[in-house]
C-alpha cells in the first residue's frame, strides 16, 4: 500500500496541476489545453515532443469469508434466554460526528453530496423523446439529430454533475508529516494482508455457557475490507485509505479521518481518535484462517469440566483461536470495532494514528498546501 504525491488531478474536462507557485487549472483535449494558474491564464499546445505555452493576459488567481450464523437466531435445539439480546456496536449519527477542524470542510462535502445529479434526468427525458419519436414514425435524420442531441446533453449533464459535486484537495508535506502518513500506509497494508478482517457488528453477554460452545460473549460480525480508494467526489493528489465499517466506510486523510453513510459524511481528528488493540480468543465455527494462530479447542456444546455434551448429535469440536480487535472511538460518537486473523499488526496502526495527532497542530493540518473546492 504504498503512498505518492500526484502533481495533477482530473476532475472532469478539468485539470487541476500542482506546482512551487499554487495550485493551476487547465481544459481542453489532448494537445490542446486552456487554463488558468497562479501566473495567469495560458494556453499549452503540442504533441510529440514539441509543446507552446504561452501567458493570456488576466488575472492571477479481500474475498469474502463466510459469516457467523447471527447469534440472535438460536439453534433450534438451544432453549431461549441462554445470552443477552445483542446489543449493536455502531457510531452516532453522522451528524454528530464533527472534527473541531472539519466543520466548513464537512459543510461543503455534505452540500455537494446533496446536489441533484442532472445526467439520470437528461437521460430519462432523451429515451422518452426518442420513443416518442420512433412510435410517430419521424424520418430517419430527425432520430438521428435527437439521438446525437441526447448523447451530446447526457455528456454535458453528466460532466456539470462531476464539477459541481466534486471537491478537489491539495496535499503537499514536509519531511517529518511524509514520513508519519507514510507509516500509516504501511501499518494499513499489514492490516489489509491479514488473511481475514471483520467488523463486530453487535456482542452480548452468555448466560448459559453449556450452549455456546462455552464462550462468555457472543458477537454477530461480518468480513470487511481495508483498502486504498477514494471517497466519492472527492479528488486528492495521495491516495487514501479505506476500512469498512457496516453502513459507514472511514477514510484516513492526513490530517482526519472522513466517516461516510448515505447520509452524509462526518469527521474526527486525529487528535481526538483514541485507537484501542487487544488480543482476544475466539471460538470459530467457520474455517480458520491461514494465518490465524490456534490456541486451543472445545465444542459446539460442553459441560462445565469442558467434556462434550454427549446429549447433541452435531456435536463437534471447534478451533479457539488468537485474534485481534481494534476499537476506535472518540467523543463526538465515532464507535467501531475491527477484528483480524492475525495478532502484532494493530498496534502499530494504533501507533501510527497517535504520531499523525502529535505532528498536526490543534485546529488546521500543516501538512495541507492548498485546497481548490469546484462550485
Amino acid at each position: 500500500m504504498g503512498f505518492y504525491l500526484r502533481k495533477s488531478i482530473s476532475v472532469g474536462p478539468l485539470r487541476f496541476n500542482l506546482s512551487k507557485s499554487g495550485i493551476g487549472i487547465s481544459a481542453g483535449v489532448r494537445g490542446l489545453r486552456f487554463g488558468v494558474g497562479p501566473r495567469g491564464n495560458y494556453v499549452h499546445l503540442g504533441r510529440g515532443g514539441l509543446y507552446y505555452r504561452a501567458t493570456i493576459p488576466g488575472s492571477s488567481s479481500a474475498p469474502a469469508r463466510p459469516r457467523l450464523p447471527p447469534a440472535s437466531h438460536p439453534d433450534p435445539q438451544i432453549p431461549p434466554g441462554t445470552h443477552a439480546p445483542l446489543e449493536e456496536i455502531e457510531s452516532a449519527d453522522i451528524a454528530q460526528i464533527v472534527g473541531s477542524s472539519s466543520r466548513e470542510l464537512l459543510s461543503e462535502l455534505n452540500q455537494k453530496q446533496k446536489t441533484i445529479r442532472l445526467w439520470p434526468i437528461v437521460a430519462v427525458v432523451s429515451v422518452i423523446a426518442l420513443g416518442v419519436a420512433v412510435y410517430s414514425a419521424w424520418p430517419n435524420w430527425s432520430l438521428s439529430v435527437i439521438s446525437l442531441t441526447a448523447i451530446a446533453g447526457t455528456f454535458v449533464a453528466h460532466s456539470r454533475d462531476v464539477l459541481a459535486k466534486t471537491i478537489v484537495l491539495f496535499y503537499n508535506f514536509d519531511p517529518d508529516m511524509e514520513n508519519a502518513y507514510g507509516q500509516l500506509h504501511s501499518c494499513a497494508e499489514r492490516l489489509a494482508d491479514c488473511a481475514a478482517a471483520w467488523h463486530i457488528e453487535a456482542a452480548g453477554k452468555v448466560y448459559d455457557r453449556k450452549y455456546h460452545a462455552g464462550a462468555s460473549n457472543l458477537v454477530r460480525r461480518k468480513s470487511t475490507f481495508i483498502r486504498k480508494a477514494e471517497p466519492p467526489y472527492v479528488k486528492t493528489n495521495i491516495e487514501t485509505i479505506a476500512v469498512g465499517v457496516g453502513r459507514q466506510t472511514l477514510h484516513f486523510f492526513p490530517e482526519r479521518v472522513l466517516v461516510y453513510d448515505r447520509n452524509g459524511v462526518g469527521a474526527v481528528d486525529y487528535k481526538e481518535l483514541r485507537v484501542n488493540v487487544a488480543v482476544t480468543k475466539f471460538i470459530e465455527s467457520e474455517s480458520v484462517p491461514e494465518d490465524a494462530q490456534v490456541v486451543g479447542k472445545t465444542w459446539k456444546y460442553v459441560n462445565k469440566s469442558g467434556a462434550p455434551d454427549r446429549r447433541f448429535k452435531d456435536n463437534k469440536e471447534l478451533p479457539v483461536c488468537l485474534y485481534e480487535e481494534i476499537s476506535l472511538t472518540s467523543q463526538s460518537g465515532l464507535h467501531e470495532v475491527l477484528q483480524v486473523s492475525r495478532c502484532g499488526v494493530g498496534e502499530n496502526f494504533a501507533e501510527a494514528i497517535a504520531m499523525l495527532g502529535k505532528k498536526l497542530p490543534n485546529e488546521t493540518s500543516s501538512a495541507a498546501f492548498a485546497a481548490g473546492h469546484l462550485g
